[in-house]
């Protein structure tokens, strides 16, 4: 009984040794490259694993590489993996750059673009296949003041040899909606601009829009135009309301000018009234003073008296002369 139980265990230990080697070995991927007749050596997988690096991540684009009869080495794959590149990615790109003949597409040039952040393959496919980027509406105004909305639709091309520090899609739609605003904006009129749109899509691919870009443009279609506001109109309305604005602003100035000198000069006529006042109220101690001294005699102050009841007589009939006249 303790042989077996010993025996059990040592089968035990046994299985538990195998388990950890063929974990640790990639004796799976290690067959496939030899079926698949790619020369790949035991002791570089167990390379791999003590570099940190996923064996099947390297080998099956490997596999895939060699049976698409590129030349490539175990190596760069495992460096680009290393560099935090897509290995499987690059693979994929590369084959896809051999079948459709594109010889610029080397793998240093694919692991740089990988590198870099874009997609190469994508890239690969849009060179064979090139891509329709399509404009947001772009409003321009024309020389006659009416608003033009144009939507257009670029054919672009990816350049390989221009990706890597070359501009993106933002770039191509921003230049071709300030070719179109220019182009709107230099037309005498709307009218002209409705008549020929081919016309902006000439002007706009003559400016050699993707300098500098990662694309090469191949058309520009004009999807959809249609007229807008009258932004003249608007412009010539909204300065009208503002002279507008301005005159009431100094009219309102010249009123207010106005009153406040109506009421300087009410504030002195009051005071004359009041100096008046005062002397009216001085006039009777003067013709006492007059009488004590015997400057003025009786006589003299009826003769006064009559003249200024004279006086208010004449100046009651006027003011019924000239009611009078009203009336008729």
């Amino acid at each position: 009984m303790p042989e077996q139980i010993a025996l059990i265990v040592i089968i035990g230990i046994v299985f538990i040794v195998l388990a950890v080697v063929f974990s640790f070995i990639p004796l799976g991927l290690w067959i496939a490259a030899l079926a698949a007749k790619v020369p790949i050596g035991i002791f570089t997988l167990i390379g791999m694993r003590l570099r940190r690096v996923v064996p099947k991540k390297v080998v099956d684009p490997l596999i895939k590489a060699s049976k698409a009869g590129l030349t490539v080495k175990v190596d760069q794959f495992e460096a680009h993996y290393l560099a935090g590149g897509n290995v499987d990615r690059v693979a994929n790109a590369l084959i896809a750059a051999q079948r459709a003949d594109i010889t610029e597409l080397t793998f240093e040039r694919a692991a740089a673009i990988d590198l870099a952040g874009r997609n190469v393959l994508e890239a690969v496919q849009m060179k064979v296949n090139p891509k329709v980027i399509e404009t947001p509406v772009i409003a321009a105004v024309a020389k006659d003041g009416i608003e033009v909305k144009v939507k257009a639709r670029v054919t672009v091309r990816a350049d390989i040899d221009r990706l890597i520090g070359g501009a993106g899609e933002e770039t191509i739609i921003a230049r071709v909606g300030e070719g179109i605003v220019t182009t709107v904006g230099s037309s005498e009129s709307h009218k002209a601009v409705l008549e020929n749109p081919d016309s902006i899509s000439k002007r706009v691919l003559e400016a050699g829009l993707d300098a500098g870009t990662a694309f090469e443009i191949l058309s520009i279609d004009i999807a959809d135009v249609d007229v807008g506001r009258n932004i003249g109109a608007q412009l010539q309305t909204d300065q009208a309301e503002a002279d507008k604005r301005i005159a009431q602003a100094k009219a309102e100035e010249r009123r207010a000018m106005a009153v406040a000198r109506e009421q300087e000069m009410m504030a002195a006529v009051q005071e004359m009234r009041a100096k008046v006042v005062e002397a009216e109220a001085e006039i009777p101690k003067a013709m006492s003073q007059a009488f004590r001294e015997g400057n003025l005699g009786v006589m003299d102050y009826y003769n006064m008296k009559n003249i200024l009841a004279d006086t208010d007589m004449r100046e009651s009939i006027s003011k019924v002369d000239k009611g009078t006249d009203r009336d008729e």
